[in-house]
């Protein structure tokens, strides 16, 4: 006769065995938390969900309030590529703006003022 595999037993009194548990993320998405807030705000237990998602509380009432202030933008960690290309290109023409105003005083200060207006046109 085959053996087969033994399913555990409970005894009166003891706890089931638990289902596997769900592998929770490292980093959660925006997507991830915004579903999260959404139970919060639809009224489910801050506990309870803090419990099931391993976050805590604090961690998701934080989430929860800039939710609510800027939508899911806010629940955003990292910025989008379109958006740190812009802040690299501001700053650029800060410094592009700052060597020319130096430039502009320096020549100035040379008395190559007029020669310069001729030129800039």
């Amino acid at each position: 006769m085959k053996d087969k595999a033994r399913k555990p037993t409970t005894t009166p009194g003891s706890e089931p065995p638990r289902a596997e548990a769900v592998e929770l993320p490292e980093r959660w998405s925006v997507q991830r938390k915004t579903e999260l807030i959404l139970r919060l705000l639809r009224g489910e237990a801050l506990d309870a969900a803090s419990r099931e998602s391993q976050v805590p509380a604090h961690e998701l009432e934080s989430w929860k309030r800039l939710f609510l202030e800027q939508g899911t933008r806010g629940l955003k960690t990292r910025s989008d590529p379109e958006e740190r290309e812009l802040t690299l290109a501001r700053a650029k023409i800060g410094e592009l703006m700052m060597r020319l105003e130096l430039a502009e005083h320096l020549i100035e200060k040379r008395g190559l003022a007029d020669e310069w207006k001729k030129h800039k046109r």
